[in-house]
C-alpha cells in the first residue's frame, strides 16, 4: 500500500499546514533539492495506508509535522492561505492560518523588452486573457452576446490598503517558514535560512516577528543566541502561544520553547536528533518525538524533558489515543519492529511504556509499515498465501477482516476518509493498474460496497498514490471525481456519497457571452482535482465550509479531460452550474467567510494588482496591492474564517530582501452586513431539493451587497425529507441491476448473514439494501428497505474448513502454531467440535465462539500430521482435515563421500544434516558434467564415474524455505594404493578437531613427504581424519600428463609405495608444527596389491589372491549386517576440501573426546566395495536427553565422523 492524495490538494499542496497552524514554507530559486527548507521528516518507506479525513490528503496524525516533505520552491511562486477546509480538514480547533501551494503557469515567458515593461509597472492595466478591454465598464460588443451570463471585469484600477517591510539583511537567504500564531492574534513570526547546497547544510538563520499583523517586524537573533542556527519552527496545535524551534543538528541538537508567541525563549539541550513532532490533540504540554534513530520519546512539559518510551519504531507508525475511543489520553499507538525484522502493533502509556504494560490489541504479526490509527478505527494489513489481507477495528473492539466482493482481489488499498462513522477506501484490483474503485463501508468499516469504478490515479514524486476524488467543502455527501472510461478522463459529481454519479454541465456560455454548445454525454466540464507535489503543475480546486454554494476549480470543456486549454470556472449553487471566469490559471482565495473571492494570476512575470468580486465570481474589480511589481513567492492569510487580513511574500527582483507586503481589505467593505442584506438559497442536485435525506436552505449575502459578514453566514435551515429508494444502497453482497434493484451476487449467499447466529435467537435479515451513512430521510420506504430482526433457523453444519491463522501449511517444532476453524453454516452455539491434531492430542470445544482466536498448538516432533475437526449438532455433521507438515530449520549440510575412488566403481555419497530431524526435504544433486540435477526424497545416492580426473559433487537441501548445500570434489583413477599414517602423541595436544585445522595439517604432511622423499606433488594426496589421536590417510596416486598417457605403470606406484614406507619407518618424514614442536610422522598399513590384475593370464597365486579377497569381502558384508564393529574396517569419506561444521557438543573438551582406533590396513578393491558406514561417537553430556532435544529442534545425541 502507498500513500494516498486526494481532494484535490496533494501533501506537498498542503505543506505548510504543520499541527494546525499556519505555517508558509517558501524556498528561493534553485532551492529544489535542498533538505532544509523541509520540516524534520521521516524517510520515505511506502507505507501501507494513507488516511484523508474528508477527502483530503494526510500530512500525518492531526497535531503532527508533515511526514512528506515540504515543496521545495523556486521564486517565483505562488502560495495562497485561504484556510479553508478545500484546503485542509486537518485543522484543529483554533487553528492558525493555512497555506496551499498554487501551481505556476505552464506558459512561456515573455520576451526581455516586456518584462522590463512589466517590472517598470508599464502594461499592467492588460486584462486577463480574453477578457475584454474596458471602455466604460465594458468592451463594446460584449452586450450585443449576453451580458447576463458573461463574465464582466472592472479594468479600472482601485487601490487596496497595504503596507511593506523589507527583511533587510536577509537577502542572501533562499528558504523562509511563516507561521500566523492564531485567530484574533496580531503575531506573525518568520524564519529565514541560507541553505549552502554545495555543504548540504545551512549556515545561517534569522528569526523575525511581528505585533501589528505584519506592518513591522523584529529580528529575534540575539533572543534565540546569534550563534544559533535555527533548522525548523512547530507551533502547538492547541495553544497558539507556545512556539517551539529546533536547532540545525550539524550543529548542536537543542530546542528553544516560547509560551508567549515567540516574544521570550528559553533553550533546552537533547541527547537525540528529532525527526519529527506529534503534538496532542487536547494535551498542549504532551508531545511523541520521533529521532533519526528510529527511537520514541514522549514529554509531558512541551519539551523541556523527554522519557523514551520505544526503540525500533516504524516511521510515522505511532499515534495519540483518540479522545472518545481510548479511555486513557496517555495511550499511544505505534507499530514496532521486533529483533526478527517483524512489525507488530502496540500500545502503552506515554509515562510507563515498558514490556510488561505494553498491549497487542492485533494478535500476531502485521505488515510493516501497515498501522493507521484514526478517529474510531484502527486498521492493519496482513499479507498470507500471496494476497493481502485488510483488518479494521471498529471503536477498540476486536479486530475483524475487512469485506470486499469476494472476487475484488484487492493488490492494493487506500483509506480515504473516516468521517461520519464510515470508512470510504480506495481499492486497486486485480485487474487494474492505473485506476482505483471507490468503496464505502458500514459503520464498523467492515463490509464494503462499491460506489464509484475506475478513479484516475497518479504517483507524486515520493512514489504516493494521489486519487482524484474531492470532497465538497459544507455539503454533507458531496464528491467529485474523476473516472476513466474508454481511456478518456471524465469529471463525475454525486450528492449522496456515492450511490449516484453524473457528469458535470458545461457553462452555457464562455467567458465573453459566446453560447457554448456542449450536449451531455458526449461534452461536459471537467475538472483538476489535484494539485502535484511539483507546485508547477497545474490543476487546483476550492471550496469552504462557510460558502458551501461556491467552488472553484480549473479545468476544461470537451469529452475528456485535458493539461492544455485550461481555464477556471465557478459555480454558485453547488456544482449544478458552472461559469467561466478566467482563460488563464488563477489563485483563489476566499475573503470574508468566503463573501468576496481574491484571484491572483498564476505568472512567473512580477505583478502588482489582484481580481476581487464580490457577487461569486459574476464580476471582477481590478485592484493594485503594492506601487511597484512584485515577484510573488506566496500569500498568507489571517487565521478564522474572515480572513480580512493577507501578507504577500516576494521580492523587487531576485537579489533583493524578502519583501513583506501587508494587505488589509476592510477598507473596501462598507459596513458589517445586516439581516436585509441576506436571501434565502436551497440546495439542490438538478432540481432536486432532498439531498442526503434532506431539505437545507442556506442564507447567502445579495450580490449586489458589500457589507461585511462576519459570524452571521452560513446559517442553515434543515428539515428531514421522506424517504425514497434514492436514499438507499445496495448492501454487502449485492449488487444493482437495469431495473434499479438491488439483488445478490453470483458469488453471495444471502443465507449466510445467519451463520453465526443461534436457534432461539434472532439476526437482522438484509433486504438488500442499505441507507446511505448520515443519510436522514424518516418514514416513507424505510421499514420496507430496512433490514428485519429474524428468528435464527436451525442449520446443519455446512462449508466446515480448518486453516492456520497464516495460511501456511507448515508450522515450526517447538512453536505455537494457531489453527483456525470456519463455518459457513450451522448452529455456531449449539455445535459440538473435536480437533484431533494427529500426534496423539485431541480438544473438544462446545461451540465456536469459544474458538474465535484460534486454537493454539505445539509440536514437539517433526512430520507431516494429519489433523482432523468433526463439527456436530442435531441436524447434521460435517469434517476436514489439515494436513500440516512440522518442520525444524535446517542450519548445515555435510556431504559424505570417498576422497578416492576407481572408475567404473559404484560411490556412495550421503547428506548428512544438522539437525538430523528437520521434516520433509528435497534433495538436488549434481555431479561429474551432468548438465541436469537429480532430485531425490532420499538422503543418500550411489553413482559411477566412467573416467579418471577430478570430480565435483553438490548436494542442495531444500527444507520449507531454506535452501543449504555442501560441495565435495572426489578423485578418480584405474588404481592407486593407500596407507594409514599416525603421528608423534604431542600433535593431539595442538589438535583442536575442526576441519580448518585438519586441511592446514594435511597440506603440512603432503610437504614434509615430497621433501623427504623427492617423489612428485602429483602423486601424493593426503587427509587428516577427525578424532584422536590424530590420524591421516595417505593416497599413492598415478601420475597423468597432458597427453592423458601414464607416465608410471603399477610397478612404479609399488616402487613409491616401498619408498615412503622406507622413509616413515626411518622416521624421516617430520614438520615442525610450532616453534619447538616437532611432529614425526609413522606408516600404520599399506595397502600393496594391485584393484586390477592387469597380467593377461591368471596364475594359480593370482586366483587365490582373488579368492582370498573375495573371502574377506563376504566377511566383511556377513559383520556389517549384523553391525558388529571391527576395527581396521574404514571408508574414506571426507574430502580434502572439506567444509563441513563440526558436530560437537559445545561443552565437550579434548580430552573427553572417545578415542577413535586406527584403521587396520585395507585393500583398495574392499574400501571401494564397502558401503559407507557412518562411525559414531558417543557425547557425554547431561544437557542432551535421549531424545535429543536442544532447544525446540531435535539433534545428535552422536555424532559422525568424517570419511
Amino acid at each position: 500500500m502507498g500513500k494516498v492524495g486526494v481532494g484535490g490538494v496533494s501533501p506537498a499542496g498542503l505543506s505548510a499546514l504543520l499541527a494546525g497552524a499556519g505555517l508558509l514554507v517558501l524556498c528561493a530559486p534553485g532551492s529544489s533539492g535542498g533538505g532544509s527548507c523541509c520540516p524534520p521528516r521521516l524517510p520515505s518507506a511506502a507505507p501501507r495506508w494513507a488516511l484523508t479525513p474528508a477527502g483530503l490528503p494526510h500530512q500525518g496524525p492531526r497535531g503532527r509535522a508533515p511526514a512528506t516533505p515540504l515543496p521545495q520552491l523556486g521564486r517565483p511562486l505562488f502560495a495562497v492561505a485561504p484556510g479553508d477546509r478545500a484546503l485542509s480538514l486537518e485543522r484543529a480547533p483554533g487553528a492558525g492560518a493555512s497555506v496551499a501551494v498554487a501551481p505556476r503557469s505552464g506558459r512561456k515567458r515573455r520576451s526581455g523588452e516586456d518584462r522590463e515593461k512589466a517590472e517598470r509597472g508599464e502594461g499592467t492595466s492588460r486584462s486577463p486573457r480574453g477578457v475584454p478591454r474596458d471602455r466604460g465598464q465594458h468592451e463594446p460588443g460584449t452586450l450585443e452576446r449576453d451580458p447576463d451570463k458573461a463574465t464582466r471585469f472592472r479594468l479600472e484600477e482601485l487601490k487596496l490598503t497595504s503596507t511593506t517591510f523589507a527583511l533587510t539583511g536577509d537577502s542572501a537567504h533562499n528558504q523562509a517558514m511563516v507561521h500566523w500564531s492564531g485567530h484574533n492574534s496580531s503575531v506573525i513570526l518568520i524564519l529565514t535560512k541560507l541553505y549552502d547546497y554545495n555543504l548540504g547544510s545551512i549556515t545561517e538563520s534569522s528569526l523575525w516577528r511581528s505585533t501589528d499583523y505584519g506592518t513591522t517586524y523584529e529580528k529575534l537573533n540575539d533572543k534565540v543566541g546569534l550563534k544559533t542556527i535555527l533548522s525548523y519552527l512547530y507551533v502547538c496545535p492547541t495553544n497558539k502561544r507556545k512556539i517551539m524551534l529546533l536547532t540545525d543538528p550539524e550543529i548542536e541538537s537543542s530546542l528553544l520553547i516560547s509560551s508567549d508567541e515567540g516574544a521570550t525563549y528559553q533553550k533546552y539541550r537533547l541527547n537525540f536528533y528529532i525527526q519529527s513532532l506529534l503534538f496532542h490533540p487536547k494535551q498542549e504540554d504532551w508531545i511523541l518525538a520521533y529521532s533519526q534513530d528510529q527511537k520514541l520519546y514522549s514529554s509531558a512539559e512541551f519539551g523541556r524533558r523527554w522519557q523514551l518510551i520505544q526503540e525500533a519504531v516504524v516511521p510515522n507508525r505511532f499515534y495519540w489515543s483518540v479522545m472518545g475511543s481510548n479511555k486513557d489520553p496517555d495511550l499511544v499507538h505505534l507499530e514496532a519492529r521486533t529483533v526478527d525484522g517483524h512489525s507488530q502493533y502496540l500500545t502503552c502509556r506515554m509515562q510507563n511504556c515498558t514490556e510488561a504494560n505494553r498491549n497487542k490489541p492485533f494478535p500476531g504479526y502485521i505488515d510493516p509499515d501497515s498501522l493507521i490509527v484514526q478517529d474510531d478505527y484502527v486498521f492493519v494489513q496482513l499479507t498470507s498465501g500471496g494476497r493481502p489481507h485488510y483488518y479494521v477495528s471498529y471503536r477498540r473492539n476486536a479486530f475483524a477482516q475487512m469485506k470486499l466482493p469476494k472476487y475484488a482481489l484487492p493488490k492494493d488499498m487506500h483509506v480515504i476518509s473516516t468521517d461520519e462513522n464510515q470508512v470510504f477506501a480506495a481499492v486497486q484490483e486485480w485487474n487494474q493498474n492505473d485506476t482505483y474503485n471507490l468503496y464505502i463501508s458500514d459503520t464498523r468499516g467492515v463490509y464494503f460496497t462499491l460506489a464509484l469504478e475506475n478513479v484516475q490515479s497518479s504517483r507524486g514524486p515520493e512514489g504516493n498514490v494521489m486519487i482524484d476524488l474531492y470532497e465538497v467543502a459544507g455539503i454533507k455527501g458531496m464528491f467529485l471525481a474523476n473516472k476513466k472510461i474508454d481511456n478518456q478522463v471524465k469529471t463525475f459529481i454525486t450528492y449522496n456519497k456515492g450511490r449516484d454519479w453524473r457528469l458535470l454541465q458545461a457553462p452555457d456560455t464562455d467567458l465573453r457571452g459566446d453560447p457554448v454548445h456542449c450536449l451531455l454525454p458526449y461534452c461536459s466540464l471537467h475538472l483538476h482535482l489535484k494539485v502535484s507535489e511539483n507546485p508547477y503543475t497545474s490543476g487546483i480546486i476550492a471550496s469552504r465550509d462557510t460558502a458551501p454554494s461556491i467552488i472553484v476549480a480549473s479545468g476544461n470543456i470537451g469529452s475528456e479531460l485535458s493539461d492544455s486549454d485550461i481555464s477556471m470556472f465557478v459555480s454558485s449553487d453547488a456544482g449544478n452550474t458552472w461559469r467561466q471566469i478566467f482563460e488563464e490559471e488563477h489563485s483563489v482565495l476566499y475573503l470574508d467567510q468566503g463573501g468576496v473571492l481574491v484571484a491572483m494570476k498564476h505568472t512567473s512575470l512580477p505583478i502588482r494588482h489582484l481580481w476581487l468580486s464580490f457577487d461569486e465570481g459574476r464580476s471582477w474589480s481590478k485592484y493594485s496591492f503594492t506601487s511597484i511589481p512584485l515577484f510573488v513567492d506566496g500569500v498568507l492569510g489571517e487565521p478564522g474564517e474572515e480572513t480580512l487580513i493577507m501578507t504577500v511574500f516576494g521580492h523587487f527582483s531576485h537579489r533583493s530582501e524578502w519583501q513583506l507586503v501587508k494587505v488589509d481589505y476592510k477598507s473596501i467593505f462598507d459596513r458589517r452586513c445586516a439581516e436585509e442584506d441576506y436571501r434565502p438559497w436551497q440546495l439542490h442536485s438538478q432540481g432536486e431539493a432532498c439531498i442526503m435525506g434532506a431539505k437545507r436552505i442556506y442564507k447567502k449575502r445579495k450580490s449586489e451587497r458589500k457589507c461585511m459578514q462576519g459570524k452571521y453566514a452560513g446559517a442553515m435551515e434543515s428539515e428531514p425529507c421522506v424517504c425514497t429508494e434514492a436514499d438507499f444502497d445496495c448492501d454487502y453482497g449485492y449488487e444493482r441491476h437495469s431495473n434499479g434493484q438491488c439483488l445478490p451476487a453470483f458469488w453471495f449467499n444471502p443465507s449466510s448473514l445467519s451463520k453465526d447466529c443461534s436457534l432461539g435467537q434472532s439476526y437482522l435479515n438484509s433486504t438488500g439494501y442499505r441507507k446511505v451513512v448520515s443519510n436522514n430521510c424518516t418514514d416513507g420506504v424505510r421499514e420496507q428497505y430496512t433490514a428485519k430482526p429474524q428468528k435464527c433457523p436451525g442449520k446443519a453444519p455446512r462449508g466446515l474448513r480448518i486453516v492456520t491463522a497464516d495460511g501456511k501449511l507448515t508450522a515450526e517444532q517447538g512453536h505455537n502454531v494457531t489453527l483456525m476453524v470456519q463455518l459457513e453454516e450451522g448452529d455456531v452455539q449449539r455445535t459440538l467440535i473435536q480437533v484431533d491434531f494427529g500426534d496423539g492430542i485431541a480438544v473438544s470445544y462446545v461451540n465456536l465462539s469459544s474458538m474465535e482466536d484460534g486454537i493454539k498448538h505445539v509440536y514437539h516432533n517433526v512430520g507431516i500430521f494429519r489433523v482432523t475437526v468433526q463439527v456436530d449438532n442435531s441436524l447434521g455433521s460435517d469434517s476436514a482435515v489439515l494436513y500440516l507438515h512440522v518442520t525444524c530449520p535446517l542450519e548445515h549440510v555435510h556431504l559424505s563421500l570417498p576422497f578416492v575412488t576407481t572408475k567404473n566403481k559404484e560411490v556412495n555419497a550421503t547428506a548428512v544434516l544438522w539437525p538430523s530431524q528437520v521434516g520433509t526435504l528435497t534433495y538436488v544433486w549434481w555431479y561429474g558434467n551432468n548438465t541436469e540435477p537429480l532430485i531425490t526424497l532420499e538422503g543418500s545416492i550411489a553413482f559411477k564415474f566412467t573416467s579418471e580426473g577430478m570430480n565435483t559433487i553438490t548436494v542442495q537441501v531444500s527444507a520449507g524455505n531454506a535452501i543449504l548445500q555442501d560441495t565435495k570434489t572426489i578423485a578418480v583413477y584405474e588404481e592407486f594404493r593407500s596407507l594409514r599414517l599416525s603421528f608423534s602423541p604431542n600433535l593431539d595436544d595442538y589438535n583442536p578437531d575442526i576441519p580448518e585445522w585438519r586441511r592446514d595439517v594435511s597440506r603440512v604432511i603432503k610437504k614434509a613427504l615430497v621433501e623427504a622423499t623427492g617423489v612428485p606433488g602429483q602423486h601424493i594426496l593426503v587427509a587428516v581424519l577427525p578424532g584422536l589421536p590424530t590420524a591421516a590417510e595417505l593416497f599413492v596416486l598415478p601420475h597423468q600428463d597432458h597427453t592423458g598417457e601414464n607416465k608410471r605403470p603399477t610397478e612404479d606406484l609399488e616402487q613409491i609405495s616401498e619408498l615412503l614406507i622406507h622413509k616413515l619407518n626411518q622416521n624421516s618424514v617430520h614438520f615442525e608444527l610450532k616453534p619447538g614442536v616437532q611432529v614425526l610422522v609413522h606408516a600404520a598399513h599399506l595397502t600393496a596389491a594391485p584393484l586390477v590384475d592387469l597380467t593377461p593370464t591368471h596364475s594359480g597365486s593370482a586366483m587365490l589372491m582373488l579368492l582370498s579377497v573375495v573371502f574377506v569381502g563376504l566377511a566383511v558384508f556377513v559383520i556389517y549386517k549384523f553391525k558388529r564393529k571391527i576395527p581396521g574396517i574404514n571408508v574414506y569419506a571426507q574430502m580434502q576440501n572439506e567444509k563441513e561444521r563440526e558436530m560437537v557438543s559445545r561443552v565437550s573438551h579434548p580430552e573427553s573426546r572417545p578415542y577413535v582406533p586406527q584403521t587396520e590396513l585395507r585393500r583398495p578393491g574392499q574400501l571401494i566395495d564397502e558401503k559407507v558406514e557412518s562411525q559414531l561417537i558417543e557425547v557425554p553430556n547431561s544437557n542432551f536427553e535421549s531424545n535429543g532435544v536442544l532447544g525446540s529442534c531435535s539433534v545428535f545425541s552422536r555424532i559422525p565422523t568424517e570419511h
